[in-house]
């Protein structure tokens, strides 16, 4: 049973930053493609990021260049730095291992997430 937990999230002003981690248990880190998604209140989960596990990166369009998603293969731990963040920024995060191409669909069960408000 693989189990994800994320943390890091929490209320940051507008221009902020904000630094997410996702442990992950089971091997289903190593061997596969992680993202990152996030559901905002009303809206369906979206793909934000992803990195495969050679190391390879992908993003959103509405993230590109404001945050940076990387990856702990030796501790089995995704990261999410976000700079630059925006009142639309506002959702429930997410990790999961994931498809290596896009769609970048998600491939196992979710966990608690973690909640990013972006307010002032």
């Amino acid at each position: 049973q693989v189990q994800l937990v994320e943390s890091g999230g929490g209320l940051v002003q507008p221009g902020g930053s904000l630094r997410l981690s996702c442990a992950a248990s089971g091997s289903i880190f190593s061997s596969n493609a992680m993202g990152w998604y996030r559901q905002a209140p009303g809206k369906q989960r979206e793909w934000v990021a992803a990195a495969t596990s050679g190391g390879r990166t992908k993003y959103a369009d509405s993230v590109k260049g404001r945050f940076t998603i990387s990856r702990d293969n030796a501790k089995n731990t995704l990261f999410l730095q976000m700079n630059g963040l925006k009142p639309g920024d506002t959702a429930v995060y997410y990790c999961n291992a994931a498809l290596s191409t896009w769609p970048f669909n998600a491939l196992g069960s979710w966990g608690q997430g973690t909640q990013v408000t972006v307010s002032s």
